[in-house]
């Protein structure tokens, strides 16, 4: 089974090795349809545009926006508030560095619940896979069409930050500034959702500070490029 639709403004693709009842992929893509409509920034109407507006009590928004809200909190305090929702501005929510991984991950357990056993979500680079082996290709960062690294993996959340492909769009959050010395950072580990969240972290604390606190981080790997070329990698990363 493979399946792509344009969905919260990239491709998400759904490949299985296996039949998947056409009902189990539809309430997938009508899951990514229902996030973009209540998290989009863009879309005038959506949950998370009228929090900002103040048109919308936090209190009152539909649960897994308070879910997403908490667990936003919970990556802030973890990264030494490099992850900050609020990075862009302190009067505007953007959870976009999170929602995208916490969407995936939904998504996956749909399918683990309908007994799919061998797939892969990619919602445009963040990749939740199950049931593999699956080998997956990490964009270059600077090199249109190439791969930086080949990731061999079997259960594996996939999340990578940079700029190449939105251009400018992180923050350090301490500064308001862009970051300097990194050109991408990739996170690997069980949960697409906190590996979304620290690859943006990451990348927004720059190439010396991202270098330190990479290394320290428990359950997941990671693979930083920095703007001289060099690739540093923790010792179990998957590649």
């Amino acid at each position: 089974m493979h399946r792509v639709e344009h969905v919260m403004g990239m491709p998400i693709l759904v490949e299985a090795r296996e039949t998947i009842e056409e009902s189990t992929v539809e309430r997938v893509f009508d899951w990514f349809r229902w996030v973009d409509a209540v998290f989009s920034t863009y879309k005038h109407d959506s949950q998370v545009s009228r929090i900002n507006r103040g048109e919308l009590a936090l209190a009152d928004a539909h649960p897994g926006v308070l879910s997403v809200f908490g667990l936003c909190e919970q990556l802030r305090a973890q990264t030494d508030g490099y992850f900050d929702a609020r990075a862009a501005s302190p009067d505007v929510f953007d959870p976009s560095g999170l929602v995208k991984g916490w969407s995936v991950d939904h998504a996956a357990s749909l399918l683990d619940a309908s007994g799919a056993v061998s797939y892969a979500i990619n919602a445009g680079g963040d990749i939740r896979l199950r049931g593999g082996p699956w080998r997956v290709g990490i964009q270059h960062p600077t090199e249109r069409g190439a791969v930086a690294k080949v990731v061999e993996a079997t259960e594996l959340a996939i999340a990578t930050s940079g700029e190449y492909a939105r251009g400018h769009h992180v923050v350090d959050p301490h500064t308001r500034r862009p970051p300097a010395g990194l050109l991408s950072v990739t996170v690997t580990g069980p949960d697409l959702a906190t590996a979304d969240g620290y690859a943006t972290a990451a990348f927004a604390m720059g190439a010396e500070r991202s270098t330190h606190w990479l290394a320290r981080l428990r359950g997941y790997e990671a693979m930083a490029i920095r703007g001289d070329g060099s690739v540093l990698t923790t010792p179990g990363f998957p590649a």
